[in-house]
């Protein structure tokens, strides 16, 4: 077989995403009968509402190409959809919809000639590499434990005021209820962060995809207290169960009109459209309130229920984890067990993950991979190894999960055995 004698040494240095290895690892164990937890995916559990598939399927025909900046009537139902929702005035205009929100974080990073992007440890594993693939510098802040994993004011600004390259616009990726910690920022911290945001002119892209699916009603945005700066992205796959069909969605405030055409400039040169029958379809999603008030409530309670569940077996066990306040992850801290991982020469949680793996077919993604240091003990976990057909078919209190409950008390005896 031919090999090009140079072409390594012009290739970008990429990675494939983390998430999507231990899917398919955790996919490879199932097919070969080993036992696996598949607690190493976020995927949503719930099925795409029957009405909202029944709309698919009558848009199949639909094959044209749509308007690169989206299907005027979805853009209008989602901005009617979050103003019902959440409260936020939004204009259609100020719309994107792409083919996932990924793609369209990659294109407002793609929109700047120069930026650093900024990111708070742990995020979401995709933020970085998309970064540096638009050619940005991108930098690490870490947090704590102790601050439930939260970005603080006093860091933002201190990290403001040092920075050596202060006329380079800063863009801040602030994902809440977070992927992979499952917290979230009240009312008091998103203000006290917006003054330090302001009074450095910080973009701030706030991806809230999991938003929808914050435990508490009283859920707050960085968007009330800093609108001429924030960004917004989201879309079906997290509410609507529909991660595979690809379809997100931005907001660009009109103080950043300039922004909002080059972006979408991008967006031509890229993706051109989201798929047309999935656009009439999220349309459907967006604009059907007595299906998503209910789908929506019963998800809350079920995830909110999984989380209260793991939460408690872990710390029993001696494991430092935060409960969540949205979504379906958990991140939890084992550096309780350094010694005792040491005398087994674990020292890295991607050692952990590994190891777990291999003993136990618990999957679990380390915290190196959300950029905390290879020494942090941290994993994220993610509680949807569940039938979620099934479980919202169930009465509340009655929900059954019994491989997440087993793979948890599967987790705490490990590290309960530890010598």
């Amino acid at each position: 077989m031919y090999v090009h004698p140079s072409l390594s040494q012009y290739l970008r240095k990429s990675k494939h995403s983390e998430t999507l290895q231990v899917n398919q690892l955790s996919l490879t164990r199932a097919e070969n009968d080993q036992p696996v937890f598949k607690f190493g995916f976020g995927q949503s559990p719930f099925p795409v509402p029957e009405e909202i598939t029944a709309e698919l399927a009558n848009a199949a025909h639909r094959k044209e190409y749509m308007s690169v900046q989206g299907h005027l009537p979805l853009r209008e139902a989602i901005a009617n959809f979050h103003q019902e929702k959440e409260g936020k005035n939004w204009a259609a205009e100020n719309i994107i919809v792409g083919s996932g929100s990924k793609i369209l974080l990659f294109c407002v990073m793609a929109a700047f000639e120069q930026a650093e992007i900024l990111l708070p440890a742990p995020s979401w594993v995709s933020y970085e590499p998309q970064g540096q693939l638009a050619g940005h510098k991108v930098t690490w802040l870490t947090t704590t434990f102790n601050e439930k994993w939260h970005l603080t004011p006093e860091q933002l600004d201190q990290y403001c005021l040092a920075r050596d390259t202060p006329k380079i616009p800063l863009i801040l990726v602030l994902n809440y209820p977070s992927n992979p910690t499952g917290q979230t920022y009240n009312k008091a911290e998103l203000c006290a962060l917006a003054t330090v945001m302001r009074k450095h002119n910080i973009i701030v892209i706030a991806d809230e995809i999991y938003s929808l699916l914050s435990y508490k009603k009283d859920y707050a945005t960085i968007t009330d207290y800093y609108p001429e700066g924030c960004i917004v992205s989201s879309g079906i796959s997290k509410w609507c169960g529909a991660g595979g069909w690809r379809l997100g969605f931005i907001h660009i405030p009109p103080q950043l009109e300039n922004l909002l055409s080059t972006v979408i400039g991008v967006a031509s040169e890229t993706y051109s459209c989201a798929p047309s029958p999935i656009q009439i379809a999220a349309t459907k999603a967006y604009s059907s309130q007595s299906i998503t008030d209910d789908f929506i409530a019963k998800q809350i309670d079920i995830l909110s229920d999984i989380s209260e569940y793991c939460t408690k077996a872990l710390n029993d066990t001696g494991i430092n984890v935060h409960a969540a306040e949205g979504g379906f992850y958990l991140f939890p801290d084992f550096s309780a067990f350094t010694e005792k991982l040491k005398g087994r020469g674990i020292e890295t949680s991607e050692q952990l993950t590994t190891i777990l793996m291999e003993e136990t077919g618990i999957a679990l993604l380390p915290g190196s991979a959300f950029g905390m240091s290879p020494t942090s003990l941290t994993t994220r976990l993610a509680f949807v190894d569940f039938d979620g057909a099934h479980t919202l078919s169930q009465k509340q209190h009655e929900y059954e999960y019994e491989k997440v409950k087993k793979g948890i008390s599967l987790l705490c005896l490990w590290f309960l055995s530890l010598k």
